[in-house]
């Protein structure tokens, strides 16, 4: 593994175990050239995600571009970065055991979507403002409002 900070492309591992319950290897790494540490995770991937895009366009799904969305999403919101490794995880293990390889973007956000309101609703209506392209306060009022319907919905 190359270390982050020079270069250098022969790192030692100090340390493994297991992360994401099982679902990840977690590797502590030193720099033999700069003596930096960093971390590294291994994690089994079941197929080749590609994201279709609203115009059409295609990308290559890419974990850490969502992981930065949600970051954003729960700034200064009280999850512990472990909590927020394993949304992640679980949005894209749906993704890849859907039996799909092109994956809608608009799937994508639902999933986090879901994802962030079971975890914290104050990131999830972030993250709605963003995915649904609130304009103007009162979107998030009617946003907020709507949200309240289902909830009571679903308690009957």
């Amino acid at each position: 593994m190359r270390c982050p900070f020079c270069g250098n492309p022969d790192t030692q591992v100090k340390d493994s175990r297991p992360a994401e319950e099982g679902n990840a290897i977690r590797r502590r790494r030193l720099c033999g050239n700069c003596g930096a540490r960093f971390t590294t995770f291994e994690r089994v991937q079941l197929r080749e995600l590609t994201v279709l895009k609203k115009g059409g366009r295609r990308a290559p799904f890419d974990r850490d571009k969502l992981m930065r969305s949600v970051l954003l999403a729960v700034q200064k919101r009280n999850l512990s970065p472990d909590r927020i490794e394993q949304m992640i995880s679980g949005v894209v293990r749906r993704l890849e055991s859907s039996g799909e390889t092109d994956i809608d973007s608009k799937v994508i956000g639902e999933h986090v979507m879901e994802a962030l309101r079971e975890t914290d609703q104050v990131a999830y209506v972030r993250y709605a403002s963003v995915y649904k392209d609130f304009h103007e306060v009162g979107d998030f009022a009617q946003f907020i409002e709507q949200q309240k319907l289902g909830d009571e919905e679903g308690e009957e």
